[in-house]
């Protein structure tokens, strides 16, 4: 049975992998998805036959709960609150794996008290570590992710929570934590104060680590958290002795390492200025100069006259669209000019939206077909061909500043440049700047008109003169 359980958890290792690279496409990235699932499936069925099991009554308790938990939110909740919910996915891995740990220190308690390890060979100082890992680890991410769970659906303020000196208590926070473990790690078993006090610091140390983080940063922070939750896993993995959640949570990890960086790439900014720069606060908003001129306001019938004659659009949707649960109807206006001649694409930015992917998923979900999805890299050498661009509730990762204003906050931040087509229509309620709070000067661009309203109903008129046409 051993061995049986063994190449189980090899199997399900390997269908991780393939269904991680499967999710690097969106052609691709539901088939990899469902073989990730089939992987955890497999582990999963595979532990249960684990004989360190007393008593299956709690875990299948814990099964009906879960599913039903995970039924009703998959079908209540939105696609539109996929950040927030990914935030609440991320903070919940992390505290369960704070429990695991948390429960094997108590399991582990009397025999390491005899200053023996329990049932193996496995050294004291080692699982004592990766239990610290695992707690410390966890509860970061738990309580991070929920501060960002509060940030993204708005029952906090996204803004950036700055307070004098509050680096400076970050790191007295960061040092009493690694304090903590060195201690904890020599005498596990004559610290308990100490692991309990860890544990709390932990949680601290997750909500102050976030507070600053505006929520133009978001997307760095969903990743983040993500990799944070699978290196608390793969902690929990060295606890337990179990290779699959090793290799598991390497994986979450690693992925969201790399995504991370990829974020910040794409807002070329390093890690350290999304984490303590408190961008989009006050002090932020102040640096960069004023875009001046006269916004030319143009309405829905006006525009459509534009777009019928146009032979290529480009869409670029933004937080904007998520919030006005556009994409549907964005698809089918997108639909209605292709019918009418017109080369459409849906312009992709990295960073926009408030998580990793959250264009990619809206647009997917509104079953935007995967070759008009094109990256922002690969659709601006295409732009100054394009007649008509339609800015859909974007804003920061359109912003021409970012190219042209030394002094701005986000210059040198790769941006689509909407402003090179032949015309950009803005779809926005008001002339506020976006998320970042940073004015925005292709709003007064000469071949820029600004089409006011809620971005659903504006392209719902649109779409409605080229039926009636």
């Amino acid at each position: 049975m051993s061995a049986l359980i063994d190449l189980s958890y090899i199997a399900a290792s390997i269908l991780f992998i393939y269904g991680l690279k499967a999710l690097s496409s969106p052609a691709t990235a539901r088939k990899g998805n469902l073989i990730s699932a089939v992987g955890m499936l497999i582990a999963v069925v595979a532990t249960l036959f684990d004989k360190h099991i007393i008593g299956y009554q709690w875990i299948l308790a814990g099964v009906l709960i879960g599913t039903a938990i995970g039924a009703i939110a998959a079908m209540r909740v939105p696609m539109t609150s996929m950040p927030e919910f990914v935030a609440l996915f991320n903070g919940f891995g992390g505290i369960a794996s704070l429990i695991v740990g948390w429960a094997e220190y108590e399991r582990n308690l009397p025999s390491w008290t005899q200053g023996v390890p329990h049932g193996g060979d496995t050294p004291i100082a080692f699982t004592a570590t990766a239990i610290y890992l695992a707690v410390l680890i966890g509860g970061v991410t738990f309580t991070g992710s929920m501060v960002a769970y509060l940030k993204l659906s708005e029952r906090i303020s996204g803004k950036p929570f700055l307070f004098g000196g509050q680096q400076i208590v970050n790191g007295v926070l960061l040092l009493a934590v690694l304090g903590c473990g060195i201690a904890y790690a020599v005498a596990p078993a004559d610290t308990y104060w100490l692991f309990m006090l860890a544990i709390a610091l932990s949680f601290v140390l997750g909500v102050m680590a976030t507070i600053p983080i505006g929520g133009a940063d978001m997307p760095v922070v969903i990743s983040l958290l993500n990799s944070y939750s699978g290196l608390a896993a793969c902690a929990a993995g060295f606890i337990i002795l179990n290779t699959v959640l090793i290799v598991s949570g390497s994986l979450v990890g690693a992925s969201g390492i790399i995504l991370t960086m990829i974020m910040c790439k794409a807002m070329n900014r390093s890690l350290g200025n999304v984490l303590f720069s408190g961008f989009g606060s006050v002090t932020a908003k102040k640096s960069g100069a004023a875009a001046q001129g006269e916004a030319k306001a143009l309405s829905p019938e006006d525009a459509y006259y534009v777009l019928e004659a146009a032979q290529s659009v480009v869409f670029v949707p933004g937080y904007g669209m998520a919030v006005a649960q556009a994409q549907h109807v964005v698809r089918e206006l997108g639909e209605a000019l292709h019918k009418n001649g017109a080369e459409v694409n849906y312009a992709i930015h990295p960073v926009a939206g408030r998580m990793p992917g959250h264009m990619n998923v809206l647009l997917a979900e509104a079953n935007v077909p995967y070759e008009q999805l094109v990256e922002m890299d690969a659709i601006n050498p295409m732009m100054d061909s394009v007649d008509v661009a339609i800015v859909i509730g974007a804003n920061d990762v359109v912003n021409p500043a970012a190219r042209q204003d030394e002094s701005s906050p986000i210059y040198g931040m790769p941006i689509i440049d909407v402003d090179k087509a032949r015309s950009v229509f803005i779809l926005k309620r008001s002339m506020a700047s976006g998320f970042a709070g940073i004015d925005n000067p292709l709003f007064f661009a000469e071949n820029a008109r600004m089409v006011f309203g809620d971005a659903k109903a504006t392209v719902q008129s649109l779409l409605a003169q080229f039926k009636e046409n």
